[in-house]
């Protein structure tokens, strides 16, 4: 983790800390590893729990480090804890995660729900893929949300397998998952026919699909994927109809092409750009 990064960490933590917060939290930083992993589990004995808000310079100043983080809607405390991980040394990778290990093993869920945070701050990546994937299992939505939402840890390094289950799980619970970093750089096509499954398992109990669950599916169209398109342009829902005429005009097919020139007034909308995926966003 670059020392820029954990610069700017800091100067979000100072702007919305006080200063016996700050001080208290580079005290613990330069502890020893048994202190600092302390100091993880205490922070909401020393740091105020509030949401802390950061500037569009500052959003942009951690995404250009590490592509798609974001601490917008953090708590301090969750902040603070994930700043304390990246002071925890790492020059030995044996010590390091049985350090972090330690951690997970014995967090309860608001210091998981920072360790999750802090998976793509980590060092040895590729080590935390098993408890990462685990959390997508997880009942705890909070835990959920953690890996789901807002976080560029699972878009590099789950497997298609893992990323899917990650999305349909998403989707089920009715999250937006246009939250998701690497949405649409992780679809594919085996996502996009179990997609066209959930969708009429959920038609034919008589419940709808979200209209952004059609986002993944436009550049793997097939003829059972059109047959999906030709029951949203028939739907009675505006976002159904609209989210089939950008799905068909995102397709490499020429008969999605001559359904979407059907409904004159969307394929004009779509290709002039007056709608887009991220106006169907809840």
């Amino acid at each position: 983790m670059s020392d820029i990064f954990k610069q700017k960490l800091w100067g979000i933590i100072t702007r919305n800390s006080s200063g016996t917060e700050a001080e208290w939290l580079l005290q613990k930083s330069t502890s020893s590893p048994l202190e600092l992993m302390t100091a993880f589990v205490a922070a909401p004995r020393f740091l105020a729990k509030k949401i802390i808000h950061t500037s569009e310079e500052e959003r942009f100043g951690l995404s250009s480090e590490i592509a798609g983080f974001s601490v917008e809607g953090w708590s301090l405390v969750r902040l603070g804890r994930v700043w304390l991980l990246t002071q925890l040394d790492s020059s030995d990778r044996n010590e390091y995660v049985k350090n972090i290990e330690t951690l997970f093993d014995t967090a309860e869920m608001n210091e998981l729900v920072a360790l999750y945070s802090a998976l793509p701050v980590l060092s040895y990546p590729d080590q935390w893929l098993f408890k990462a994937t685990d959390a997508v299992r997880s009942n705890m939505g909070f835990v959920f949300d953690a890996i789901a939402l807002h976080n560029p840890y699972p878009e590099k390094y789950f497997s298609e397998l893992a990323w899917n289950q990650l999305v349909l799980k998403t989707i089920f619970n009715d999250k937006p998952i246009h939250f998701i970093e690497g949405l649409d750089n992780r679809s594919n096509e085996k996502l996009a026919i179990t997609l066209s499954d959930f969708a009429h398992e959920r038609w034919a109990a008589g419940r709808t699909v979200p209209a952004q669950v059609w986002r993944l599916v436009g550049k793997f169209m097939n003829n059972a994927l059109l047959a999906d398109m030709q029951h949203l342009f028939q739907s009675a829902n505006e976002n159904d109809r609209k989210a089939a005429a950008l799905a068909c005009k995102e397709a490499n097919l020429a008969s999605a092409n001559y359904l979407l020139a059907k409904y004159t007034d969307l394929e004009k909308s779509v290709r002039s750009g007056e709608i887009i995926w991220a106006s169907l966003e809840p």
